[in-house]
């Protein structure tokens, strides 16, 4: 599902800012994505350069690699019960900050690690920046196996126009680090998404969706000018950037 684009040097900056909010001590979630990969390089820049001394909590095989490769120091989500910050990337964002995720297969953990954090930092370009979640990604269903023909009756039931995710260079569906499969799903513009969130996980087989509702923070963009921070005056209390930051 993910695709490149020509933001590299967004993706970049936003992770190497996102990567300066880290403070000594802390236990950091650390998402998936490309955006992400930045981040992790930042961050083990610092841990060499700055002897920074924390501890990342990966969401997936692809952050946990990337993160030996930068010499950060992980351990595992089950031996955690709160992280003081997660910062990942996102696929949609809308301008309250909720997001939809799940282009790297990975929002089940990735979900789970954002509900553990005090606060959650979204890291993005430009782009994914929309006025409507859903208006240019699908929402992603991690669904067992069995229950994949069932759930997608019941989505189509809901007005859900669902995908199941195939590999790439490999034959069959996509496979989550959780062994299992994601449907993909288009919803219209007049569905509701939050109802349509909490009737999907009353589905049996339905493990999570990609709907990441309330969850954020604060939200750092990268855009052509700079850097922009969105923040929320509810929920969670955003971690403030240094001044330099464009607000």
């Amino acid at each position: 599902m993910k695709k490149e684009n020509g933001n590299r040097e967004l993706k970049q900056q936003v992770g190497q800012a996102a990567a300066r909010l880290v403070k000594n001590g802390m236990i950091c979630g650390i998402g998936t994505g490309s955006t992400i990969a930045f981040f992790i390089e930042a961050l083990g820049r610092r841990i060499r350069e700055e002897g920074l001394n924390v501890n990342g909590v990966p969401t997936s095989y692809q952050s946990r690699l990337l993160c030996r490769e930068y010499e950060v120091p992980i351990i595992a989500a089950e031996d955690c019960s709160e992280l003081d910050l997660a910062v990942d990337g996102a696929d949609e964002v809308d301008e309250d900050l909720n997001a939809i995720k799940g282009g790297g297969a990975a929002h089940t953990r990735e979900k789970i690690i954002a509900a553990m954090a005090r606060e959650l930092v979204l890291i993005i370009d430009e782009s994914k920046l929309v006025p409507r979640l859903g208006s240019t990604f699908p929402v992603p269903i991690e669904v067992i196996p069995a229950a994949v023909k069932y759930v997608t009756n019941i989505v189509i039931g809901l007005g859900g126009d669902p995908l199941l995710r195939m590999g790439v260079n490999k034959d069959g569906p996509v496979v989550t680090d959780n062994g299992q499969f994601i449907v993909d799903v288009r919803f219209s513009e007049e569905v509701d998404l939050r109802q349509i969130d909490r009737q999907l996980h009353c589905i049996p087989g339905v493990v999570e969706t990609g709907l990441f509702l309330d969850l954020a923070s604060q939200v750092l963009i990268g855009t052509g000018s700079g850097i922009t921070v969105k923040t929320t005056q509810s929920g969670k209390k955003p971690i403030l950037l240094k001044p330099d930051i464009e607000n």
